[in-house]
């Protein structure tokens, strides 16, 4: 696995759950660090907010350190909306703004019934057809923090899924399988609650524009990266807390910077109603 992919994998999986928020009306922070060779590559920032039935969430992915200093600059921006109910999260929108190098992307995408998916591309997108997402692939998707949180609502469960990604390019599958258990002492990891659960995840490409080979890309699937999820407050949500991802070059890690919770200001309350 690349790290790139890793990344990928790691960030989409790294979304909070608004059934687990809905009886508060709350902001949850969540940071974690991405290292590779000993030096902190990425960080990957998390700020949510719930309240009366509607959530609000956003994420931020940049590159830090050494890594910043001698890679291409990525800075990486992703925002879900929309609501939620008993069965779970209704999502209405999602957005993403993404800059590589000195080039920015944007998406935008509406959610309407029957996973019926409309977005938008900034600059324009006319891919070939070759590398178009058709639409049969792109109906039922969700950009990368709104299917993040379809793992997040799954608590126990939360290994044993495929979740559809889109990011306005590319149209995959996040494919995650339960491989274990593990107590939170043995696992180092401060705050968590009960055991922690082991899955072993890679993703799948389905349609799209993608930067390398296919044949290349899927072998990379024998490889996956492992993720642990723990409890860390009274909610059934299960937070990605580590990570780990064989690559030919050396091992990824990932680990959660700090865990941070509040109620909602009566004015951020408000704001949420608008």
């Amino acid at each position: 696995m690349t790290f790139r992919r890793a990344l990928i994998a790691f960030a989409l999986c790294s979304g909070l759950s608004p059934a687990a928020l809905a009886e508060e009306a709350r902001q949850v922070e969540v940071g974690y660090a991405i290292t590779y060779l000993a030096f902190t590559g990425f960080r990957i920032d998390f700020t949510a907010r719930f309240n009366d039935h509607r959530y609000d969430v956003e994420s931020h992915t940049f590159k830090e350190g050494l890594i910043k200093a001698v890679t291409i600059n990525y800075d990486g921006k992703n925002r879900a909306w929309g609501g939620f109910a008993a069965q779970g999260a209704r999502p209405a929108g999602g957005s993403l703004s993404i800059v590589v190098g000195d080039t920015p992307r944007s998406w935008i995408a509406q959610y309407g019934p029957g996973g019926a998916l409309k977005g938008k591309s900034e600059p324009p997108w006319n891919p070939p057809p070759d590398k178009a997402i058709p639409e049969d692939k792109r109906n039922g998707s969700l950009d990368p923090l709104s299917a993040a949180m379809q793992v997040g609502m799954a608590g126990d469960a939360a290994c044993d899924r495929t979740v559809a990604s889109n990011d306005g390019k590319r149209r995959i599958d996040v494919v995650l399988t339960k491989i274990g258990t593990e107590p939170a002492a043995a696992a180092g990891v401060a705050g968590a609650r009960g055991d922690l659960l082991i899955c072993s995840v890679y993703t799948k490409r389905v349609a799209g524009d993608f930067d390398d080979a296919p044949k290349e890309a899927e072998s990379k699937r024998e490889r996956p990266m492992k993720l642990w999820f723990a409890r860390l407050d009274d909610t059934s949500f299960r937070y990605p807390v580590k990570l780990e991802a064989e690559t030919g070059f050396g091992t990824i890690y990932g680990k959660m910077l700090f865990f941070r919770e509040r109620p909602l200001t009566e004015e951020e309350k408000i704001a949420m109603r608008r």
